[in-house]
């Protein structure tokens, strides 16, 4: 199943239109205890990584695959692809398009909305999609985005596959003092997986991401290295994301 939306702005003050590209829907062929969002990869759409998971071993869970809005990227030197928000050099706080970020966080969060009351939720993705999912969960713990418009709904899992923290430093400054945020990001398990040979994403920035996190109050990060690995994602990879959402959504 699959179906287009176009959203305004990121649950913002702004009118900006964002045209998201086609959602991709894969049904639970069991019962539907979990819904988790999956985001794809800067130039990527949906339908790739629906064909994926259909696959796993996770019959219990309902899949979102959202497509992103096709926009220059700077890294690309402007040139237009899908992606969840503008990215320029990756550096540990460098410059983030937050609005970006905001609109595709809201996208992801008005998908959840609309989902059965008592199934739990996750958020999952690969590169900058993991980048997105990450950001997502630092919305969840301070219950806001970026542009102090409220987040409106609960997560028990994120998954980030070969991707970083947006704004990373920024993170810790707005996470100091703050008892609620610091309690939201204690219930808050994260999974995320990590090449050594990774040429687009670099070790270090996933690394040092999942530092970041726990450092803030992340009780629950789970940081897996693979030797070998470059930005790519293999079986044992994809069993081990298989085994950690059965425990933690019950899938």
């Amino acid at each position: 199943m699959s179906y287009t939306n176009t959203s305004i702005g990121s649950g913002s003050r702004t009118a900006r239109r964002v045209e998201f590209g086609r959602t991709y829907v894969v049904r639970p062929k069991g019962r539907h205890l979990a819904t988790v969002v999956w985001l794809h990869g800067l130039g990527d759409n949906g339908s790739s990584w629906s064909q994926l998971l259909d696959n796993l071993p996770l019959p219990n869970i309902k899949w979102i695959c959202p497509t992103a809005p096709t926009r220059p990227v700077t890294v690309l030197g402007g040139f237009p692809c899908t992606a969840w928000f503008d990215e320029g050099e990756l550096s540990e706080d460098g410059p983030n398009d937050v609005e970006g970020l905001d609109a595709s966080a809201s996208h992801i969060a008005n998908l959840l909305s609309t989902e059965p009351g008592d199934v739990k939720f996750g958020i999952g993705g690969f590169s900058m999609g993991a980048a997105c999912a990450l950001y997502s969960a630092t919305c969840f713990t301070q219950g806001r985005y970026g542009n102090g418009t409220l987040y409106p709904v609960n997560l028990k899992a994120i998954v980030g596959l070969s991707g970083w923290l947006p704004a990373g430093l920024s993170l810790v400054n707005m996470m100091e003092g703050s008892h609620d945020a610091i309690g939201r990001a204690a219930s808050l398990p994260i999974l995320m997986c990590h090449g050594l040979g990774d040429e687009v994403v670099p070790y270090k920035f996933g690394e040092r991401s999942a530092q970041i996190l726990s450092s803030v109050g992340f009780t629950y990060v789970m940081f897996k290295t693979y030797e070998g690995l470059g930005h790519f994602t293999v079986p044992k990879e994809m069993e081990e994301v298989c085994l950690w959402l059965n425990a933690r959504l019950g899938a």
